[in-house]
């Protein structure tokens, strides 16, 4: 079978990447040896945003004398059933996938796919006997799977990994995330806010390690009104599974604790599937555990590609995407522009809601700029009031020198939907002064943008 481009794994990454390529005029197949749509469809992205919406329905639910509404009897949080459409949600997105498949006429390989040292791709088919496909190119995209850790191993029955906590039999009385990353802390909040009784251990100094300090205790201090343990600086140092709980050690600054819980899970990151592909056998260059790659994800081997979790920069669903785009646009002959990497948005689908773009104000000083800072409390926000959800803030950093946006970070309701305006404004190099001037509508969360640039430069009118 020959192709213009076979990509192997159709996650985020893959399955965009085909689809552009069948609509510049390729020839399409894609190797796959699970669902369509990868992890973050089915394992990841979806299914968890689904189940962080019954959570948030349910909280609804148990406020709603806080809204004039009266409710009688008791509302309760049915576990199984929540999984069961969080399942049903992930399986209706792979199917879409399906359909855009035979829409763009992209021939679908099943089973695993493996590079040749004459760089063509040997399939072990899902239903027995092997089959090799040839190509001019070949894309490798083939994600990541959940990291364990030497003193965490995981037994998919008391230590968990993600795709384990999205289909639990029963709803664990306790449990102990470790690591507060974007996926420990949505468990974490999820967990919590049916019942759960969850404690979030993180080894760094602040829970979502990477966000703006600010935002970070921020969120902290909502987990910890929610009722979730968080313990920063703290590393678990052993499990015991041997009886009806698990027993896991913490080492703190104040010394080792000792907690019970149904489930330990494990969010300490990913690690990319880069293992049994063929790299070596087709002499793809690795470096420091991902695949080496130009401004064009380019391998060392020519006609072959890597895009998402399994090369250097963010693992986020959003960014395999534009990779595999902007690959076969190239390949394609187009003019195409490499991906700026520091203005990628990060969000964490909590409550409150965490969203990013750019640089931390840490790291702004570091680079040596002189900075104008502004932030926004929600609580002043009369919106944020109307819908009951004053936590949070918007933080806007520009250098002073030039007004350049270098950073935004958000905590509160909705932020994800508004950090997109943010990142166009840096990408359209949009000045403090020009988003001052920008009229935002009223009244509106996203409001809060426009006074946090202008108490950047003292012109906020509401705080």
């Amino acid at each position: 079978m020959n192709y213009d481009l076979v990509v192997i794994g159709s996650g985020p990454g893959g399955y965009v990447a085909a689809i552009r390529a069948s609509q510049l005029g390729m020839k399409v197949g894609v190797v796959e040896r699970a669902e369509l749509g990868g992890v973050c469809l089915n394992w990841g992205c979806i299914p968890t945003k689904s189940l962080l919406k019954s959570a948030q329905v349910f909280e609804y639910l148990q406020h709603a004398g806080d809204y004039g509404i009266s409710i009688e009897g008791k509302a309760n949080a049915d576990f199984s059933a929540m999984i069961k459409r969080s399942r049903e949600v992930a399986a209706g997105m792979s199917k879409g996938i399906q359909y855009l498949f035979k829409k763009n006429k992209i021939e679908v390989i099943e089973g695993t796919g493996k590079l040749t040292r004459d760089k063509k791709v040997e399939v072990e088919k899902t239903d027995g006997g092997k089959e090799t496909v040839e190509a001019k190119h070949v894309l490798l995209a083939t994600g990541a799977r959940s990291r364990e850790l030497p003193n965490l191993p995981q037994d998919g029955k008391k230590i968990i990994g993600y795709r384990k906590a999205l289909t639990l039999e029963k709803q664990p009385e306790s449990m102990v995330v470790v690591g507060s990353g974007a996926i420990g802390s949505e468990f974490a909040y999820f967990y919590n806010s049916i019942g759960t009784k969850v404690t979030l251990v993180e080894y760094l100094d602040n829970v979502v390690p990477l966000e703006d300090e600010e935002v970070s205790k921020q969120l902290a201090r909502s987990f910890k009104k929610a009722g979730i343990k968080v313990m920063t600086g703290s590393e678990v140092t052993s499990v015991d599974t041997s009886g009806n709980k698990v027993k896991v050690a913490v080492k703190t600054r104040k010394g080792e604790e000792n907690i019970e819980a149904d489930i330990v899970l494990s969010a300490v990151g990913i690690a990319p599937n880069i293992e049994n592909i063929g790299l070596e056998e087709a002499g793809v260059e690795v470096e420091k555990g991902r695949i080496k790659v130009d401004e064009f994800y380019r391998t060392s081997v020519e006609g072959v590609y890597a895009i998402g979790d399994i090369v250097p920069g963010q693992a986020l669903a959003h960014v395999a995407s534009v990779e595999g785009i902007i690959c076969v646009e190239k390949i394609a002959g187009m003019d195409v522009e490499p991906l700026n990497y520091g203005n990628i948005p990060a969000c964490t689908y909590t409550s409150p809601e965490v969203a990013s773009v750019g640089m931390t104000e840490k790291a702004a000083k570091e680079a040596g700029y002189e900075l104008k800072v502004g932030k926004f409390p929600f609580s002043a926000s009369g919106k944020a009031s109307a819908a009951g959800h004053k936590d949070g803030f918007v933080k806007l950093i520009f250098d002073a020198k030039y007004g350049e946006l270098l950073g935004a970070h958000m905590i509160g309701a909705n932020v994800t939907e508004m950090i997109a305006e943010l990142v166009t404004a840096r990408k359209l190099e949009t000045t403090g002064h020009e988003i001052i001037k920008a009229v935002h509508p009223h009244p509106t969360m996203s409001e809060a943008v426009m006074e946090a640039a202008a108490a950047a430069y003292d012109e906020v009118i509401h705080i």
